[in-house]
């Protein structure tokens, strides 16, 4: 990655982490309802990968999309209106935390269904190949997810016809609270790609460089006619699977290991051993994009009360266009 990129992936990694960490702090102050799945920890996973496609380049994220949706370019105002259930909301409010479509973004929204991105991706795929496009599809999926049926499907039928899909599994540990080293029957998810006769490799997810490095060459591969890859990132979420989990299935010990090893914190090392920024710069960024996401949320806390009637609600069912 270009070091001209650094500053704009620290930025794009603060806005994620501030709107999670925004995001909680509304939930507990019972502004929000419902559930959410924070991705607090993998900013460099969602950074990396969104910095490296092109316009054109659908992605379809997981439950846990926030950090996705925000990386693709939507707006954390309309963000935090999905949630209020406002009709200013990516989904009109109907969505809220885990379905934030944004097609204006390349993005088609995601969905509680595990793995349940995966073949939309696939098909996405097919589209573009059919209409001679040179664009990609990015199924976003959870090593959890890796296990699903539909996964695999998707895999064997998009190396049939080489499909110009980048399967991104962006494994966090923990499918919930089971461990992948003990719910996946290989040492890591990208050897699976062999099966389907597909490239793939792993890198490390807490390193934003080392993501976008690995997506512009599955890119290049899959942009190329060869079909498509298997790109596995490493991460750790420092939360819970979702908000009522205590993580008690987790040592001090490795969420020590793994806090030292923030994504943010390591791209802020970067930038200063490469002169690109000094630690005053550095806060001063820091300080602006916490302020940026708190005004949005506040914008759109403001606005919350403006919701769609039952009448606008069925009208958006039965559209022929969609959000």
């Amino acid at each position: 990655m270009d070091k001209a990129l650094y500053v704009d992936a620290l930025r794009l990694m603060l806005d994620s982490r501030f709107f999670e960490e925004k995001t909680e702090e509304l939930f507990k102050q019972g502004l929000i309802h419902g559930t959410t799945h924070l991705a607090n920890g993998q900013e460099a996973s969602q950074a990396g990968l969104c910095m490296a496609i092109k316009d054109g380049d659908w992605i379809v994220p997981t439950h846990r999309c926030h950090g996705f949706t925000i990386c693709r370019g939507s707006s954390p105002f309309a963000m935090f209106s999905e949630m209020f259930g406002s009709a200013h909301g990516l989904a009109k409010g109907l969505g809220g935390s885990m379905h934030m479509p944004d097609s204006s973004h390349w993005n088609l929204g995601s969905s509680a269904v595990v793995g349940s991105g995966v073949p939309l991706a696939t098909g996405i795929a097919y589209s573009m190949k059919r209409k001679g496009l040179n664009n990609l599809s990015v199924a976003i999926f959870g090593d959890g997810a890796s296990s699903r049926g539909s996964v695999h499907e998707s895999m064997n039928l998009a190396s049939i016809w080489k499909l110009p899909v980048l399967f991104y599994c962006e494994n966090n540990k923990y499918g919930m609270s089971a461990s992948s080293d003990k719910m996946v029957s290989v040492p890591k998810v990208s050897d699976r790609a062999a099966a389907y006769s597909m490239s793939g490799t792993t890198v490390d997810g807490n390193d934003v460089t080392a993501v976008y490095d690995a997506v512009i060459n599955a890119c290049n591969h899959i942009r190329s006619g060869k079909g498509p890859y298997l790109l596995e990132v490493m991460t750790y979420r420092t939360k819970g699977h979702s908000k009522s989990d205590r993580r008690l299935y987790r040592t001090a010990e490795e969420e020590a290991f793994w806090l030292a090893k923030d994504p943010i914190e390591h791209l802020k090392r970067l930038i200063l051993k490469e002169g690109i920024l000094d630690q005053k710069q550095i806060d001063a960024l820091v300080s602006e994009r916490r302020q940026y996401i708190e005004d949005q949320a506040n914008l759109a806390l403001e606005k919350a009360s403006d919701r769609l009637t039952s009448d606008q609600a069925l009208d958006l069912v039965y559209a022929k266009e969609a959000l």
